[in-house]
């Protein structure tokens, strides 16, 4: 068996609708799979299935989410190795201890064109910062203002399919999967 981490870029299913983890674990435990974890109810699930090919298991879920919610949402998914690789690779660690819900990494369904996240540092606060980093964007965001042009301009039409999470989640994610290796 191997350990999976599954990201869903939303969990928002329309005007005051929100997926519940609980139904979400239940939609994956009914493809399956086993061990069936959530952090948070922001749409993070650790799981362990036979290993597979990653962008199939991705397919397996976003269709069974459809079915199940009623609405397509991209779902990226990592092997814990790759997802603890992903953690380790964090080029911001001093950023991360001061403030870890600044942090955050773009995690790339395919790797993000090294140009695209250069044009981002356009959009980047004086105190922001972007770096590619595997294929995923890692970015410190801004400690004094409020809203960031950055986030706006990390999307999909620009970057391709990816989400987001922060050091925070990063860090348990790695710590829920670590411990099952």
């Amino acid at each position: 068996m191997q350990t999976y981490v599954a990201l869903l870029y939303s969990i928002i299913l329309g005007e005051g609708r929100r997926v519940v983890m609980a139904d979400l674990k239940a939609m994956v435990e009914g493809l399956g799979l086993k061990n069936v974890r959530t952090l948070v109810a922001t749409g993070n699930l650790v799981f362990e299935a036979r290993a597979t090919d990653i962008g199939k298991l991705e397919q397996r879920l976003e269709t069974a989410f459809e079915k199940t919610f009623g609405r397509h949402v991209d779902i990226i998914v990592r092997t814990a190795e790759e997802w603890l690789k992903l953690a380790a690779g964090n080029p911001f660690p001093a950023d991360s201890a001061e403030a870890g819900d600044q942090v955050a990494v773009r995690v790339m369904r395919k790797p993000a064109p090294v140009e695209d996240v250069a044009a981002l540092q356009a959009y980047a606060a004086e105190d922001e910062k972007v770096l590619p980093c595997a294929g995923d964007i890692w970015v410190v965001f801004s400690r004094e203002r409020p809203t960031s042009r950055l986030l706006a301009a990390m999307n999909h039409k620009r970057l391709g399919i990816g989400t987001s999470r922060n050091w925070n989640t990063v860090r348990k994610l790695a710590e829920m999967v670590g411990s099952r290796q």
